[in-house]
């Protein structure tokens, strides 16, 4: 069992904003390793040289800075997705905590990936429109941005195009959750000690298991779904998806029949390359921001530190601990005589 706990001395959207840039950080700097990710799960000509050939016929191709195709996207991405994802979170959580405010693993697995599904269906144009970006010629675009991108996708396919492939990013999120339960429910045995007792390293290196475990389980339909985004009969040769499909099963199947079962895996290897960095960067970024946000509600003394401000009571929250220093100054400010006045 574990127990809901959020510190209540950052407000709501202090937290927001720290996971925003926190998570456009490690966007950023691992949008190389997500671009070729994409570029093998579609399957297009730069990936039959291998990784590091992808990445180099890329860059001779359409210059360097062709590996942050989509990252902007990404990172604009991030904000409403993380909102939605809290707020889903937060209901689904209280839901599923008993009475004295306990939550099981398997529990807060499902919460969040519940709340990632509610996520992820709001926002997924966004995601199409990621990927369409990625796949394109950046020489000879077939959208010249974002909204472009939007405006082109809506009237010349219709707005269900820019749901292509939803369903297999819900199916997947189901070995995806059980994936990471497994490695949860496991943590004791790995580490032989309380789940209580983990360090922030521990943590760390247990968030990272978790991931390329259950990431590993849901690539297929994590790759099915890239392809299912970038076909199109209104790009150059539909979207440089290696095979030709007619929905979500027959392109699992065709996948299979033409490039072999492990081809439900291609790109997986850049895509676990970036976890370790991402999470790392991400991590450490939300805990950097987050003393920013402590010390400038006055809890601590330094962001460059933990040390607690002597004298203020932790169990406050920011509001009531701004409250009380105005009442405060109000009773202690001396008064002024009516002569002065």
């Amino acid at each position: 069992m574990a127990t809901w706990r959020r510190d209540g001395r950052v407000t709501a959207v202090q937290r927001l904003g720290c996971a925003g840039l926190a998570g456009a950080l490690s966007l950023s700097l691992t949008a190389p390793l997500e671009l070729l990710t994409v570029l093998a799960q579609v399957g297009t000509w730069h990936c039959r040289r291998g990784l590091r050939g992808a990445g180099i016929s890329l860059c001779r191709a359409e210059g360097v800075r062709a590996l942050w195709k989509g990252n902007l996207t990404a990172c604009l991405r991030l904000f409403p997705y993380s909102a939605l994802q809290l707020a889903a979170s937060r209901r689904l959580v209280i839901l599923f905590t008993d009475e004295l405010g306990h939550i099981s693993h398997w529990r807060a697995i499902m919460a969040g990936s519940l709340a990632g599904m509610v996520a992820t269906i709001v926002t997924y144009p966004t995601d199409v429109i990621k990927t369409r970006l990625i796949v394109q010629n950046q020489l000879e675009p077939s959208y010249e941005g974002i909204l472009h991108a939007f405006y082109k996708i809506y009237h010349q396919e219709g707005f269900l195009a820019l749901y292509r492939g939803v369903s297999p990013a819900i199916l997947g999120a189901v070995p995806f959750s059980a994936g990471s339960f497994f490695v949860y429910i496991n943590l004791d045995k790995i580490w032989r000690e309380p789940v209580v007792h983990f360090t922030p390293l521990q943590n760390f290196i247990n968030g990272c298991v978790a991931a390329a475990v259950a990431q590993t389980l849901s690539f297929p339909f994590e790759t099915v779904k890239r392809k299912m985004q970038a076909q199109s009969p209104w790009l150059p040769h539909y979207g440089a998806v290696d095979i030709y499909f007619t929905g979500m099963t027959d392109c699992f199947r065709q996948t299979v029949k033409n490039k072999g079962v492990l081809g439900l895996w291609s790109g997986l290897t850049p895509s676990l390359l970036k976890i370790v960095p991402y999470f790392g960067v991400m991590f450490s970024t939300f805990e950097f921001c987050k003393r920013v946000c402590l010390y400038r509600n006055g809890y601590i003394e330094s962001p460059l530190n933990y040390k607690l401000t002597p004298g203020v009571d932790q169990s406050l929250q920011p509001q009531e601990l701004r409250e009380l220093k105005l009442l405060r100054r109000g009773n202690f400010e001396p008064r002024k005589s009516a002569l002065e006045n």
